[in-house]
């Protein structure tokens, strides 16, 4: 079999993960029908490589990753490309925000993922990737989400409804998508993205088929070429099986 794409970029939450957080054997071994066509797959993700790189594992990919929506680049596993950092005054007011409205946060430094919790207020002493907020208050959701674009330079997206995600403006998993096929000597009309959320719409956009998952988000729906089946009933599978061999 030869593919006539050669790059899958695959979210990982609500897209190649179930609900049970799991890869579904089927989806296991379309997945690997594809590497032996040839074919790159890149896990594209808004979670941190120590999040992610147990289902590359899993998988035996030796491909690049781009993890935290974008802010870092993997030209392998543990091999890194690119990194984006967040500016630690961005970060406490961005914690300040959060606190003001009551709400939930989290923010990824490199060490690990702080939140209300575990929050000590070193925000000068560490190197920030990425912030996100949480709430099911959707008028709250919204008055954050003004503030947010009035502070201008900012990527902002979700990776579910009820959440806000924030990266350095321009970083986005397009951009980090991009630099893979840089990397690997493709085109962005070769790549094949599937995902379900708003961090998945620059990439959905850009790749040559931007695939939605039947549980993403409608403005995903509206924004992709193709939509298959849901995270819970082996979508993935159905990409390549379509589209991609």
């Amino acid at each position: 079999m030869t593919a006539k794409y050669r790059l899958l970029a695959l979210d990982m939450d609500g897209t190649l993960l179930n609900d049970e957080q799991i890869i579904t054997p089927k989806t296991v071994e379309w997945i690997q029908k594809a590497v032996k066509a040839g074919v790159h797959v890149c896990l594209s993700t808004g979670r941190s490589f120590n999040g992610a790189w147990p289902y590359a594992k899993q998988l035996g990919l030796e491909t690049p990753m781009v993890t935290v929506n974008g802010s870092e680049v993997w030209r392998a596993p543990h091999e890194l490309y690119r990194r984006s950092l967040m500016d630690p005054k961005l970060v406490s007011q961005l914690y300040d925000m959060a606190e003001r409205y009551g709400i939930w946060f989290w923010a990824y430094s490199l060490e690990q993922v702080h939140n209300r919790e575990n929050w000590d207020g070193n925000t000068e002493g560490r190197e920030w990737l990425k912030f996100g907020y949480s709430t099911e208050d959707d008028d709250i959701r919204h008055k954050l989400l003004l503030e947010l674009q009035d502070l201008g330079g900012l990527e902002i997206t979700n990776s579910s409804p009820h959440n806000l995600e924030i990266n350095p403006l321009g970083i986005n998993k397009a951009t980090g998508i991009k630099e893979v096929c840089q990397l690997l000597g493709i085109d962005m009309s070769q790549v094949v993205a599937a995902g379900d959320s708003l961090n998945d719409l620059a990439v959905i956009q850009q790749a040559g088929l931007g695939v939605a998952m039947g549980n993403a988000q409608e403005t995903v729906l509206q924004e992709a070429d193709a939509i298959v089946a849901n995270n819970n009933e082996d979508g993935i599978a159905e990409v390549i099986q379509r589209f991609i061999l």
